[in-house]
């Protein structure tokens, strides 16, 4: 049996396109699925104030410095679309979009990837499906009984639709931070934290963690101590309207509650407060589902990797997750670095 192409890319966002870049540059022949039906991965899909962390040109993907922005230092989600959408057009990557992976199963010496446009059989696959469509909320009891609104991050657009409500927003990272500040002029906000903020120093952005990040990897894999990585600075960047509404006194931090009621939540101690809506800004599990037939899932839904090789599938690599698939690899700038590790890896196994 012969397999129908080289390498099978699972997403077209930015990580998805780091690896066609990559791929491209070695002469590797590969297809990149992408169920969205649009460029732009899940950039095209967050909240309306949604900035980056670091100027454009820290924010760039192998290849093509992502251009500054006018009239900003940190680029607007919307940016980041057009600048995707750029450079898939300009690398003319084989992107192929509105195709849904179903599964991805052994088949003699290919790897079968299913999809709803068809099967490919590929010598390889580099999973690139990130963490959006997977967002996670906790199980905190009276969830059920709750009669206000809730939602999760990746379905909050615009602080309007929120005006004059009594809002929760659960969440101590930068998505809790940046929506809190969102909210913290037009509704009667509770900020709800399971510790008290942890602000990085203002003068902290994406390039300083991102240096963070690969020094922590450099030290692990060296076998040295532990640096912290970016957990070692802080949980929150002091992006410019997080620091506004932070030092004008919009931000106080509430303890997480222990339960939900009928109209909005109750304490340890027996407090209750009135809650209109919830937003759950509680983070999200990585968009592995596709694997289940490998069985190579471990804890917390991972899948062991040696760097980004699949250590119980050697034709299969992750990219984009986090910090066990590369460091900073669910940035733009981190990507570049594992992407190019796994390009050239699949180039040696392919011979």
């Amino acid at each position: 049996m012969t397999c129908s192409t080289g390498v099978v890319v699972i997403g077209g966002g930015q990580a998805g396109l780091a690896a066609g870049y990559h791929l491209r540059r070695l002469g590797i022949e590969h297809v990149v699925l992408d169920a969205q039906v649009a460029p732009g991965g899940a950039w095209q899909h967050t909240w309306d104030s949604l900035h980056l962390f670091s100027p454009a040109a820290y924010s760039s993907l192998p290849g093509r410095l992502m251009p500054a922005q006018p009239g900003q230092t940190y680029p607007d989600a919307q940016h980041v679309v057009e600048y995707l959408a750029d450079y898939e057009k300009r690398y003319e990557l084989p992107v192929q979009r509105g195709v849904w992976v179903d599964a991805v199963h052994r088949d003699g010496p290919c790897l079968r990837v299913e999809s709803d446009a068809g099967d490919w059989r590929a010598r390889a696959v580099i999973s690139a499906t990130g963490t959006w469509t997977r967002p996670f909320i906790p199980a905190i009891p009276g969830r059920r009984e709750f009669s206000g609104r809730q939602l999760h991050t990746v379905q909050y657009k615009s602080p309007v639709e929120f005006a004059g409500q009594r809002v929760l927003v659960v969440g101590g990272g930068n998505s809790g931070a940046q929506i809190a500040a969102d909210l913290a002029s037009v509704a009667d906000l509770s900020w709800v934290t399971q510790r008290p903020p942890r602000y990085l120093a203002d003068d902290i952005d994406g390039r300083v963690l991102f240096y963070a990040a690969t020094v922590r990897r450099r030290a692990l894999d060296a076998g040295r101590t532990d640096t912290g990585g970016v957990a070692s600075l802080g949980d929150i960047v002091a992006v410019p309207p997080v620091r506004a509404a932070r030092d004008a006194g919009l931000l106080p931090a509430t303890p997480m509650f222990r339960r939900l009621t009928t109209t909005g939540v109750e304490w340890v101690d027996g407090t209750r407060a009135e809650a209109d809506a919830i937003i759950w800004c509680t983070g999200f599990r990585p968009a592995l589902a596709h694997f289940a037939a490998l069985r190579l899932r471990g804890t917390r839904g991972h899948i062991a990797t040696e760097g980004t090789r699949a250590v119980g599938e050697p034709r299969l690599h992750l990219l984009g997750y986090g910090d066990w698939t590369g460091p900073a690899s669910a940035t733009l700038i981190g990507v570049g670095r594992t992407s190019r590790d796994a390009a050239r890896e699949i180039a040696g196994l392919l011979g």
